[in-house]
């Protein structure tokens, strides 16, 4: 074997020795060059090293004919190499852009396959890595875009490893070529019309006759980019730490921010901090849609100002901003009688609701808010329940949402709001546990 090739085993063992003690390497294999030499130099590795349990990962997209036969030629190589193979059939969505909704039916298909505790190794290289960051750069990317594909990050219950990213495309074809590797060709990769195609077969060439090293330079500037992406999410965390504070309403169990210590930063900074708090719930507003934000932030006093985003909304309310999304944003069922108020209540999209203390005598009916709702408070009289949802500083949002309790037409209580839940007409109280994320909000 020549010098360059123990070269690419010993870096890619090395970029691999923080994950020796993973329970198992998934390695995603199209068939294609690059994962089919990820694949061979793993499975000669395991011969003489103690790795962990080593399996390969085929999705196939179904949007070629010449891709039918991919599976069984993936198969035959992890035969050879006597590494256990799955194949995943995925429905690519249709949309604008072909190679996006490829890709995201193909990494929805590994979040849900790697388990916790296991790695699932990609081929991407330096190349790739340099295209990314040229496409980006045309598409107007910002710092977190221009940083490239990151070395790692977490996918699904596991984690994402990218360890041939210092390795060049010439040295993984060098590497199948000494090793007489067979791996299939993808007609699309030759399809111009696919920007990241045309980049690599008409810009590329261009740009490397006259920088040779152009390949080199621009994925140490997206290296450099990424460390400074790093230092924005430390600056991020800071930001957010004054903010995360503790509220009234935090038993809504919805991603929330205090709306003043936002105020403090500069825009950029307000931005920054948002971006960070924003990319787990939903895909990034460009920089024109960033005017959505400063509509919110700058409503006056009273105003209900919402920005909606491509998977949720951003509501401002009692000096906070809010994140909703899924059912949040969907109108409510009709809710009904509570035949037997003594077990708790499941309301439909809407959470469960339960009374402690001294159940009250029944009928028991629940209702949401319409309009012109009057309450009997003792000592107060019959109050306005909007009054009365202003003084307990509710979220406008959720007053639609809030189960109120009635017995023949009187409203008897309002749930979780202290002094309106049943507290000062009875020794009992009306509890109501909104839905939250893992009973499907998101």
């Amino acid at each position: 074997m020549s010098q360059p090739m123990i070269d690419l085993s010993v870096r890619l063992l090395l970029n691999l020795a923080p994950w020796r003690n993973a329970t198992a390497w998934r390695i995603g294999f199209s068939g294609g060059l690059d994962s089919t030499v990820l694949l061979h130099l793993l499975a000669h590795l395991a011969k003489t090293q103690s790795l962990p349990a080593l399996s390969a990962i085929h999705v196939h997209h179904g949007l070629q004919a010449v891709a039918d036969a991919w599976p069984e030629h993936c198969r035959s190589v992890c035969a050879a190499l006597g590494v256990p193979l799955q194949i995943v059939r995925v429905q690519v969505q249709p949309g604008a852009s072909v190679e996006r909704a490829a890709r995201d039916a193909r990494y929805q298909a590994f979040t849900e396959t790697v388990q916790a505790n296991e790695v699932l190794l990609t081929a991407q290289h330096r190349d790739d890595q340099a295209e990314t960051l040229l496409f980006r750069l045309l598409r107007g990317a910002g710092v977190r875009g221009l940083s490239g594909m990151p070395r790692q990050r977490p996918l699904g219950k596991g984690l994402l490893l990218r360890p041939l990213l210092d390795a060049t495309r010439v040295e993984l074809e060098a590497y199948a070529a000494e090793h007489q590797l067979r791996w299939v060709e993808d007609p699309s990769n030759q399809d111009r019309h696919f920007s990241r195609n045309f980049l690599r077969h008409q810009v590329f060439p261009v740009l490397t006759s006259r920088w040779p090293q152009a390949m080199a330079t621009m994925a140490r500037s997206a290296a450099h980019l990424s460390e400074a992406l790093g230092l924005l999410d430390e600056l991020a965390q800071i930001d957010l730490s004054q903010a995360r504070t503790a509220g009234e309403f935090d038993w809504l169990g919805l991603p929330s921010l205090e709306l003043a210590a936002l105020e403090t930063l500069s825009a950029a900074r307000q931005r920054n901090a948002l971006s960070h708090w924003l990319e787990p719930l939903t895909r990034l507003p460009d920089t024109d849609h960033w005017s959505g934000w400063e509509d919110l932030r700058d409503a006056t006093g009273d105003a209900c100002p919402v920005w909606r985003l491509a998977d949720g909304e951003l509501h401002r309310s009692g000096g906070r901003v809010w994140w909703l999304c899924g059912r949040w944003l969907r109108p409510l069922p009709a809710a009904g009688a509570w035949q037997d108020p003594v077990s708790p209540l499941a309301i439909p999209d809407n959470g469960v609701l339960s009374i402690t203390g001294q159940i009250p005598d029944g009928p028991l009916q629940i209702r949401y808010r319409e309009g012109g709702e009057v309450m009997a408070l003792p000592g107060r009289g019959h109050r306005d329940l909007k009054r009365l949802l202003n003084e307990s500083g509710v979220p406008s949002f959720v007053r639609g949402r809030l189960p109120l309790l009635y017995k023949e037409g009187q409203l008897l209580a309002v749930a979780n709001l202290k002094g309106l839940d049943g507290g000062m007409t009875g020794d009992w109280h009306l509890h109501w546990q909104p839905l939250n994320e893992d009973q499907g909000l998101s």
